[in-house]
Formats: structure tokens, sequence, C-alpha cells
């Protein structure tokens, strides 16, 4: 008898096993209240000793099959309303509010929270949650945040700092002149100077195809390398023809850089996009090398006016609003997205990354290294300012004024 009593047991406990990982609770004592049913007086002893059921689940399974089929299929609960072992978060009721407390400091009450000035990781938490008198795992904890509405979240630049209240009618102002210099056929270009970018072998940010377990190599410190420098591109985008031109600079960021590249772009894109024409609107950005209180900035487009002819109209965008020229989104941001991944391992890497930049409605680069050397500290004096032909316009003058080119500057020629 007892041998027999020893097989049962082990068919058993061999059916279960095959069967339990495809079981839930609710089945599992389902399971095994059938076999104990099928096996008569002692088999919820012998079924829990197999199947390590419990006889009291066993017997509530008992109970559960002896009720109509209709009744049980018409339910899904696994369990009974209130069943199960309670959370801790219920059992402790100032659980919720302490860790609130805890990310929170200063908005739930508590400015000299030992966790004000830390990183607030969900191991941190659950160790001062616990000097609290509170038992908890960090995996509780990042449950009971997220129960809360918590996510992790990373810092979002939308504080522009003092906006100037006339901000929308200088947009308005910029917009219009664009739009009338469009319709008129001349060039309309927004400018800016493009992050400075270390030439080398250094990790540039993006990820590109390679062999699996083949990344390329870069190096481990971000130190500028003496013999290669920075490279600073300035960018010139044509705001009606959808073209770009890129001067790679070697040396200093300074305004001469900057209507340099104005000049390349005219020579070499512009004059052959508007052959006609004979105003030039430049808008900018308000600060930087390009910007409105910038006396050499004024002093070299007096100089391009002068050589190239040209009447040139200047609207700079109001202050912190540097996100919203139009360069920023058309170009730059499309030259990151072509060399993501790569290092700029050299000039001429940069210059043909940059060249190769397209789009798919249209977009043409062209590029161009500048080896020239700009002198930063260059001041301009009263007098040379008083050498340029500014007129201010009537609404903000500090931010729209036009540079006439002088009389006896060279005609531009028209065919």
């Amino acid at each position: 008898m007892v041998d027999r009593a020893s097989a049962v047991e082990a068919a058993v406990s061999q059916r279960f096993a095959l069967l339990a990982p495809s079981l839930d609770e609710r089945r599992r004592r389902l399971v095994a209240a059938a076999e104990a049913l099928s096996l008569g007086r002692g088999g919820i002893r012998l079924v829990a000793h197999a199947t390590g059921v419990s006889r009291r689940a066993i017997q509530a399974g008992m109970a559960e099959l002896q009720t109509p089929a209709a009744a049980r299929l018409s339910t899904k609960r696994i369990r009974r309303p209130g069943g199960g072992r309670k959370r801790t978060a219920d059992l402790d009721p100032t659980l919720r509010a302490d860790l609130e407390q805890l990310v929170e400091p200063v908005t739930r009450g508590d400015p000299e929270s030992p966790l004000r000035w830390t990183c607030k990781s969900v191991r941190k938490l659950a160790t001062e949650l616990g000097a609290r008198g509170h038992r908890v795992s960090r995996q509780l904890v990042m449950e009971l945040l997220h129960d809360l509405g918590y996510s992790l979240q990373a810092n979002r630049k939308t504080l522009e700092g003092g906006g100037h209240p006339d901000r929308d009618a200088q947009f308005a102002h910029i917009n219009a002149q664009v739009q009338a210099h469009v319709a008129a056929g001349e060039p309309a270009i927004s400018v800016d100077t493009k992050k400075k970018e270390l030439v080398g072998r250094f990790k540039n940010g993006g990820q590109e195809w390679r062999p699996q377990g083949e990344p390329e190599a870069v190096r481990v410190h971000d130190f500028v390398d003496p013999k290669l420098g920075r490279a600073s591109p300035y960018g010139v985008y044509d705001l009606a023809q959808n073209t770009g031109w890129v001067s790679v600079g070697i040396d200093h960021d300074t305004a001469a850089f900057a209507v340099e590249s104005i000049r390349r772009w005219w020579d070499r894109l512009g004059q052959t996009a508007y052959p006609r024409g004979t105003r030039l609107l430049i808008t900018a950005d308000g600060g930087g090398s390009n910007g409105a209180r910038v006396r050499l900035w004024k002093l070299e487009l007096q100089r391009l006016a002068d050589t190239a002819g040209l009447t040139i109209q200047v609207c700079h965008l109001p202050p912190g609003t540097s996100k919203w020229n139009k360069i920023e989104h058309r170009l730059f941001a499309f030259i990151s997205q072509n060399w993501r991944g790569k290092p700029l391992v050299s000039y001429e890497v940069i210059v043909s990354l940059i060249a190769a930049t397209t789009t798919t409605t249209g977009l043409r680069v062209s590029c161009e290294l500048d080896a020239n050397a700009y002198p930063s500290g260059r001041k301009v004096s009263d007098e040379e300012l008083a050498t340029v032909r500014l007129e201010r316009d009537a609404f903000h003058g500090e931010w729209n004024y036009t540079i006439l080119p002088n009389p006896a500057a060279p005609a531009p020629v028209i065919p």
C-alpha cells in the first residue's frame, strides 16, 4: 500500500511539473483540486505533498470545481476580492507621503530634506525611507513613483529669460521684410555660427551602422588637440533658394570672419542666383560675432556693401530667441544629422560631411575651408564707425538698420 501511494504521488508530481509553467494561480489550485478529487479519501494530503500547493488552496479549488461550470467560466478573476498578500504601501499608510516629501522636498514642505541637493535615485530614496522606518526595496520605490505620477525626466530648455515686449512685433517685421525681398527677387539670408567642434579623433554624438562589436575608437578625453584646434562653421542659408553655404574657420569667430563668410557666399552662389540683385537682407541673432551692438560687424558690412555694390539691410532677432533663427533648423540641424557618430578627424572631413548634407526637400549645401587668421580683440574707433553709412529703421533701429554703399563704390555689373 505504501509503494502504491508513493507511485501515485510520483505520478501526480510529474504531471503537475509538466503543467506548472503554463498555469496561473487559479489554474494551479484547480488542477491540484482535480487531482485530489480523483484520488478520493486522503487525496488532499497526497496532492499537497506532491505539488507544493497548500491544503487550503486545494480545498478552495475543490469548492470552486463543485460550483456550476457556467459560474466558473463567467469570471476571469484569479483570486477572490480582497485575496492575496496586502501591498506594502497599503500596510504602511505614511510611505507614499514620505516618498513624495523626499522627491519634492521644497514643494512638500521639507526644505531641510537630506536628499534636496543629491541625485534622487531609487536606491538613495529606498535607503532614506529605510532610515525613516519603512521596509522598502528600490523596485518598490520605482513602482510607487510611477503610481504617484512621477517619471524620469531631463531638463528642458524652455526658459528664455526676460522677454522683450516687442518680441512678436519684431518677428512680424522680419517676416514682412523677408517676404518683400523674396517677392522682389532680392536675396534674403539667415546667418549664424554653428557650435564650435573639436577636430580630431573625438567622440561625436549619435550612432551609425558598423559591424557588430566594432565601434570606431575615439579618444577617452575631449581635450583640444593643439595641432588641429577647433573648427568654427559659419553658415549662410538662402531663405528663398533652400541652399546653404558654410565657411569652416580655423581661427577666432569674429565679425570679420562672419562677414567674410557672407562675402564668399555672395561671390560663389549669391551673384549667380540673383544676377540683378541690389539689396541684400540679412537676418541674424542679436549677439555673437554678428551681434547688433558689435561695431566691427557694421564696419565689415560697410566694406562688403562697397565692394559688392549692395545695399545691405539687417534685421536682428530679439533677445533670447536665437533658437528660432531659420538657419538653425533648416541647415544646421541637417548637418548634425549627417555627421552623427562620425569623428571629425580633420578639416577636410568636416568640409566633406557638410557639403554632402542633403534633404528630401532639396536642400543643397556648399562648404569651403577658410584658413585666414581673424585676430580677436579688434577695436573700432568712433572715427571708423562714422564711415559706416547706416540708416536706422523707425521701428527698433538698434535691431533694424540699412547700410548703404558709398557713392564711390563700384556699381554691380548687371548683365
